[in-house]
């Protein structure tokens, strides 16, 4: 298994990028912007998309592990990667993300934790609701954890 940077026709991965964003348009707003990386074996099994947001803070924009390959540890591999390699030049892994039992807990059990809220933004920024567990994902939570240079 390798980590790969996808550098050209990151498109090529809306199916995968939609399971963690589920409009094409917020997508755009990031993708190519941003840096994408992808665990691999025969096949890509996650992706992760980084973008700079200045003062030294690096954010998780997207990640997503295919369905057939969930609850494996990928994600969490993805993001141990983007630690190692941007560790040196930022001080803050930041991600934001809905209020939802699925993702809270998975990106705690990854170190991170909650810094802040915008209110409404899934309400103000999609074009139908979003549910996650039965829930409706309302005000975006941004968590955080310090990267330490090694």
């Amino acid at each position: 298994m390798e980590f790969i940077e996808i550098k050209d026709n990151k498109k090529r991965y809306l199916d995968l990028l939609l399971l963690a964003d589920e409009q094409e348009s917020m997508i755009d707003k990031y993708l190519e912007r941003g840096n994408m990386y992808a665990f691999c074996d025969s096949e890509v099994m996650a992706v992760c998309v980084v973008t700079d947001e200045g003062e030294g803070v690096l954010e998780i924009k997207n990640i997503a592990t295919s369905p057939e390959h969930q609850h494996k540890g990928y994600g969490k591999k993805l993001i141990e990667y983007i630690e190692k390699i941007y560790c040196s030049s930022y001080d803050v892994l930041r991600v934001g993300t809905g209020d939802s039992p699925l993702t809270i807990p998975f990106y705690q059990k990854c170190g991170f934790s909650e810094k802040f809220r915008v209110k409404n933004f899934f309400t103000d920024n999609y074009d139908h609701p979003i549910f996650e567990c039965g829930k409706q994902l309302v005000d975006m939570v941004y968590l955080e954890k310090l990267l330490k240079s090694e």
